[in-house]
């Protein structure tokens, strides 16, 4: 019991909330009803575009489809083959320019526009022509495909095969047919299930499994209605949607799951339900605060990367943890005051399975004990884990997947086996695309462009003129997503320096991505980190815990990149279990992604056992009692909401996308490891083996951060 005096301000809000408990609970029914409206409302309000304002190839696009309306999309590329010389087969331009008719506006490339034998094999059995189509790709946009490849295939004449593949195509039949994993819907209703099962075991009883449940419905729903705001003040990426599905899932089930824990365990001491709540709300609801916050941060960083619609991402995902924080210390202690005890009732599972006893009797407690009596072996076991992935995400290169990497089947798939089977560079379903402006000859660009290393051939076609504008083509001798590439477009434009010719194209603006997002990210790193480091260092009041907290973070992340990379990158177990070959590459937006991510997310659970831990060593003055009395008391919190994130991130591994395939193994894997390792390893044994100066908070640094200093127990370690 708290002795008399000044209550904190959570302690305050708890008997406010309890005493209003119905009045709060209808404030939220009213609000999430609303926020389902909402959520059907900003489906209609995405931003799609994906600019990179200020970098060159970006730029240059953007005047080729201003000027021609085309080039911001890859081209896809029809394919013919022919038993004798194709150029002969009569009737192949008429398919090339049907498949085209079906989006109107297209540009378009082959022998019997330019007369350039670049379209054809050395043997003469096959040749390829690019379609450009118009406008700018979104993730709502669509070129026809089925419509073209019809079109293509029934134009085409008698005795010569056709075939439409090209980046977006291959991207199609690798993903199934279509472009996209899960829906939002679907992958927040099959996250729920499955938090379902796992809380089932968890807790065994029905209230606490569907308690949680509740709190993230309420959390994504209205996180909706404020985006849909949001929406009328700036542009927010349709990417948001599916952080609102993921994150809020995650977040609110994890602070859920933490008050309720809390909540269970007062009621155990003896308790009555109101103040139950309170010590509740004073620990759990200021570790929950503590938690969102670092989610937060994570995201919030977004906004130094020079990308719009990243940006929108940083701005709409801050949202999502500032949400769930709130209906974990407003919605939740209103629902368990109505329930009271009776969170223990409706047993779904034998009462010997449900957990009844002391945390510091289970299996948790006999571990913290063990790391306690052994640190040294434990934080070796993990160091050693832990540093082979991290060697292993050293490796990572951020980069598009080659065409010959994706899986699937389909004409797109056939198509590119004809090209590569014909010897034609797979640099033609990702060419260079030159502008060349204010009336410039493009005789000496061609030239120049033939002479460079890399550059398999460069053509100008005639009708590719527009005013003083024209274009050159050019294709590169490897796939535009292979590392050699990045050395051609240096040349290319070192040898377009002082011309009137800007270099464009889709793999010259993929590269202007990476350098985008990976040349500004030690300043997302460091904003990260010091911001994280103070919110831990006034949490905890100490200097050491928020500096392991933060470099242990970061080993996690490496970790998991490393797992990707392994995975997919190296390409062990990836062919086997999803007929994905070793890519030699990660999609570049993944890893800023996961970072985004699991940063914050992780950091939770680092914030829930160093709470329970800080408040256990202010009670008995001993580091070594605290860390395995918090060890106990969380350890299981902290597993079953790991479990949870995990199964709602590998959701996304059924996708039949490349890139969502990697995005959702390396969450739910790294969640699942920094969960594990990190925090039942590595955590207590540290901690163990830094004894009191874990706690070192100096006078200066207290005054700095505004909290009170309590001198540290002489402890030995």
């Amino acid at each position: 019991m708290r002795t008399p005096g000044k209550q904190p301000f959570l302690a305050t809000l708890t008997h406010v909330i309890v005493r209003h408990k119905r009045a709060v609970i209808g404030a939220w029914l009213l609000l999430t009803l609303f926020g389902a409206f909402a959520a059907g409302q900003v489906s209609k309000r995405w931003f799609e575009s994906f600019s990179i304002p200020g970098y060159s190839a970006y730029e240059a696009n953007q005047r080729t489809l201003h000027t021609f309306g085309t080039g911001e999309q890859a081209p896809l590329v029809a394919v013919f083959r022919s038993s004798g010389d194709v150029t002969k087969a009569d009737g192949i331009k008429r398919a090339i320019a049907a498949a085209a008719q079906v989006n109107p506006g297209s540009r378009i490339s082959s022998y019997w526009s330019t007369g350039s034998r670049a379209y054809i094999s050395k043997d003469g059995h096959t040749t390829f022509a690019e379609i450009y189509p118009p406008g700018t790709p979104g993730f709502t946009s669509t070129t026809h495909m089925p419509e073209m490849r019809d079109r293509l295939k029934g134009a085409t004449p008698a005795g010569v095969q056709a075939w439409l593949t090209g980046r977006d195509a291959i991207y199609a039949d690798s993903s199934g047919g279509s472009g996209t994993g899960p829906s939002v819907l679907t992958e927040a209703l099959i996250g729920g299930l499955g938090s379902l099962v796992i809380l089932f075991f968890v807790f065994g009883t029905l209230p606490a499994v569907l308690m949680p449940i509740v709190i993230a419905a309420a959390s994504i729903l209205n996180t909706f209605t404020l985006v849909w705001v949001l929406t009328y003040i700036t542009d927010v990426s349709i990417i948001v949607q599916f952080l609102i599905a993921l994150v809020g899932l995650g977040v609110a089930i994890d602070y859920a799951l933490l008050m309720i824990f809390r909540f269970r365990d007062e009621l155990r001491e003896g308790e009555d339900v109101e103040t139950a709540l309170v010590e509740t709300m004073t620990h759990a609801g200021r570790s929950v605060i503590v938690s969102g916050s670092t989610v937060a941060v994570g995201l919030l960083s977004m906004i130094i990367l020079p990308l719009p619609f990243i940006r929108s991402i940083g701005i709409g995902g801050m949202l999502i943890p500032a949400v769930s924080v709130i209906a974990a210390i407003t919605l939740l202690p209103a629902l368990l005051a109505v329930l009271g005890t009776r969170i223990n009732s409706v047993r779904l599972l034998p009462k010997r399975f449900v957990d009844a006893g002391h945390p510091e009797d289970g299996w948790w407690g006999r571990w913290g004990a063990l790391v306690m009596r052994r640190p040294v072996p434990v934080a070796a076991i993990g160091i050693v884990v832990v540093g082979a992935l991290v060697y292993s995400g050293l490796q990572l290169n951020p980069s598009e997947a080659q065409a010959k990497d994706f899986p699937g089947r389909g004409d797109a798939i056939d198509g590119r086996g004809v090209l590569a089977d014909a010897g034609i560079s797979a640099g033609v379903l990702k060419p260079f695309v030159v502008l060349v402006e204010d009336g410039a000859s493009r005789a000496p660009i061609v030239a120049k462009l033939r002479g460079t290393p890399g550059v398999a051939a460069a053509v100008a076609p005639p009708s590719w003129r527009s005013g003083s504008s024209s274009l050159v083509e050019a294709f590169p001798a490897t796939d535009g997503a292979a590392k050699s590439v990045r050395s051609t477009i240096d040349r290319v434009q070192a040898e377009l320096k002082g011309t009137s010719a800007s270099l464009g194209g889709v793999a010259a603006e993929d590269r202007d991505f990476v350098d985008a997002v990976y040349s500004n990210f030690p300043y997302v790193l460091g904003f990260v980190v010091l911001l994280t480091f103070v919110l831990l260092a006034r949490a905890f009041r100490s200097l050491v815990l928020p500096l392991k907290a933060v470099v242990l973070n970061l080993v996690s992340l490496a970790a998991a990149y490393g797992i990707i990379v392994f995975v997919f990158q190296q390409g062990h177990g990836s062919e086997t279990l999803w007929g994905v070959h070793a890519t030699q590459s990660i999609i570049p937006w993944i890893p800023l992604m996961i970072f985004a991510f699991l940063f914050g997310l992780s950091m939770d659970y680092e914030v829930f056992m160093l709470t329970r831990m800080r408040e256990a060593y202010d009670e008995s003055g001993d580091t070594r009692t605290a860390v395995s009395l918090g060890l106990a008391r969380t350890g299981k919190l902290v597993t079953s909401a790991a479990l949870v994130l995990m199964f709602a991130f590998f959701v996304l591994a059924s996708s039949p996308g490349v890139d969502i395939k990697q995005f959702g193994i390396g969450l739910a894997a790294g969640i699942i490891f920094d969960a594990t390792v990190i925090r039942a390893l590595l955590v207590p044994a540290l901690m163990r083996l830094l004894g009191r100066w874990n706690w070192w908070l100096p006078r200066a640094a207290a005054r700095a951060l505004l909290v009170r200093r309590r001198e540290p127990a002489l402890e030995s370690a």
